[in-house]
């Protein structure tokens, strides 16, 4: 019988594409991720569906956009009735596991009964998992060489004097993987805070050093010349990343010592991005490429032989290719579509991603190879799930201007575009329930 390969799912917070080497960042930041993208597939052009810590993880966790399940905003908990990655392959014969931030129990007031962001999750709001080290809202109970997590037991587990916060969550995520006997198959999600910034000191904070190690950086085109916060902070954010790609290193070797490397499948990626306050005042949100852009690199059974994927591809999909690793059949609620069934040509790239954006507003937005579309609902906030009147708020020609500085929203001449692309976005919002909607052109 054909053995199930493990399943391991790294996730970083809040980083962009464009400072991992496989994708084009000229300092040398992510060796251990380049090389596992030259063993196995790197998806060039990968988007988020949903720019917002919780909500993001919603949509992983369940497969559904997160206004299906009321989880698009922060601290919204999922819906203890929803069925999770966890419940699904637990039923395939896994064990599961969760280490680190999982922000998807809270909700409420602060302080209140259902607020966990400082205290242990329970059992029934941590989505399935059987194994479980993890804070709801990591950046309120640690800093980056300080701070806890919770066991499975509810007793607080605090990082070692000295060690920076990924080193000593990668300690207790290879802790987990030598206690498994290999008799059955695991899933483990890996959630790091890092590089997301620390709300409470208002900065980004790498290991000690990072400011010095990485100030000659080569600054992204859409941040040269912008304001924002990224001349300061983005050494830090750097530091964060390589920080981040030491530990995936250590994963791996830990997974190859065991002798489970040819039978572990591995995906790296983010829940989006990070702008540094040049496209509102703060570092997501929005539909920019610096948002919604994430790297995407997969390694294993199925995942090997150093290819890029060109097509789009939306961490949408990335539920249903995990069931499909699993040899699961997903089911039919599940969004997205299995990245195998394109890679291995049984299916088409689709031509769009959506986007779903809240908090900074209530806005859709798709992306084409060629065109960056976005909405904003006028008189609805960005705690409303829909709505059902839009303005046009962005378009950009990426082909033209892949930094996004030139909005045509206004330009005559692109009426016709805007039509087409507002009837696809239409289609995308009608597809997941959402109500009909009038779409109007932005004033001059």
């Amino acid at each position: 019988m054909k053995r199930s390969p493990n399943i391991i799912v790294i996730l970083s917070d809040q980083q962009r594409w464009d400072v991992c080497g496989c994708y084009g960042q000229p300092l040398n930041i992510t060796p251990n991720l380049d090389r596992m993208a030259s063993e196995g597939v790197r998806f060039e052009r990968a988007f988020t569906c949903q720019p917002v810590c919780g909500p993001a993880r919603a949509c992983i966790q369940t497969g559904k956009y997160a206004t299906e399940i009321g989880t698009h905003i922060n601290h919204r908990m999922l819906p203890v009735t929803e069925r999770t990655l966890a419940h699904l392959l637990r039923e395939q014969g896994y064990d599961t596991a969760y280490i680190g931030k999982w922000h998807l129990a809270s909700c409420g007031p602060h302080g209140g009964p259902d607020d966990f962001r400082t205290r242990c999750v329970p059992p029934e709001r941590r989505g399935g998992y059987e194994y479980w080290l993890a804070s709801d809202v990591l950046e309120f109970t640690s800093h980056s060489y300080d701070g806890y997590m919770f066991d499975g037991e509810g007793r607080k587990r605090y990082f070692p004097e000295g060690r920076f916060r990924a080193d000593a969550q990668t300690d207790w995520v290879i802790e987990y993987l030598k206690t498994r006997s290999g008799r059955r198959p695991f899933f483990l999600f890996v959630s790091y805070l890092e590089p997301h910034h620390q709300n409470d000191h208002h900065h980004y904070e790498g290991p000690t050093g990072s400011k010095e190690r990485f100030k000659h950086f080569t600054p992204p085109g859409d941040l040269a010349g912008q304001k924002g916060d990224w001349q300061e902070e983005f050494p830090d954010y750097l530091g964060c990343c390589h920080s981040l790609d030491q530990n995936l290193g250590r994963i791996r070797k830990t997974v190859a010592d065991l002798g489970w490397a040819e039978h572990t499948v591995i995906f790296y990626t983010s829940d989006h991005g990070s702008h540094f306050r040049t496209r509102n005042g703060e570092y997501k949100r929005s539909c920019h490429e610096a948002s919604i852009r994430i790297p995407m690199v997969a390694f294993g059974p199925g995942f090997k032989g150093g290819m890029v994927a060109r097509g789009l591809a939306s961490l949408i999909d990335l539920p249903p290719t995990l069931l499909v690793c699993a040899g699961m059949e997903p089911p039919p609620y599940i969004r997205g579509h299995p990245l195998q069934n394109m890679l291995e040509g049984r299916a088409p790239w689709p031509a769009e991603v959506f986007v779903q954006i809240s908090e900074s507003q209530c806005g859709r937005a798709i992306r084409t190879d060629r065109w960056k579309y976005s909405v904003r609902a006028p008189h609805r906030g960005g705690d409303d799930p829909d709505s059902d009147l839009y303005v046009e708020d962005f378009l950009y020609n990426l082909e033209d201007d892949p930094h996004e500085l030139h909005n045509l929203v206004t330009e005559p001449s692109l009426a016709n575009v805007r039509a087409e692309l507002a009837a696809i976005l239409r289609r995308r919002m009608a597809e997941i329930g959402e109500p009909p909607c009038e779409i109007r052109p932005a004033s001059p």
